[in-house]
């Protein structure tokens, strides 16, 4: 039996961008994504603290160090510039490999969707 877990989570980053007129995704600084061991067209659920908004996309590599958080295409109509979002991947694996399995969870900082350094 297989089951679905947390593989990753980007914990509380701010929105840096929301571009309609893109043929979508997420674009998010590549610095959190080797943080958050998430790669290029993974699937991603995004969930926005502040309007409860939960959707799911793919991610596009941001410019490193940038702090860009972008939803572009149809997915920049559930943000605004300025929310608080939860980034979060999953993967299916094993039952027995999921009890051992630890998920990669980061805390960047709000203001600058850095990692502290």
């Amino acid at each position: 039996m297989t089951i679905e877990v947390l593989k990753s989570k980007i914990h509380r980053v701010t929105v840096t961008e929301a571009n309609l007129n893109y043929i979508g995704s997420i674009t998010i600084d590549e610095d959190l994504m080797d943080a958050a061991n998430m790669i290029e067209y993974e699937k991603v659920a995004v969930l926005n603290n502040n309007n409860g908004e939960r959707f799911e996309t793919y991610i596009i590599k941001g410019e490193r160090g940038s702090g860009v958080i972008c939803l572009n295409g149809a997915a920049a109509r559930r943000v605004q510039t300025g929310d608080i979002i939860l980034i979060v991947s999953y993967a299916r694996m094993d039952f027995e490999e999921a009890k051992h399995f630890k998920p990669t969870i980061i805390f960047p900082d709000t203001r600058t969707n850095r990692l502290s350094r």
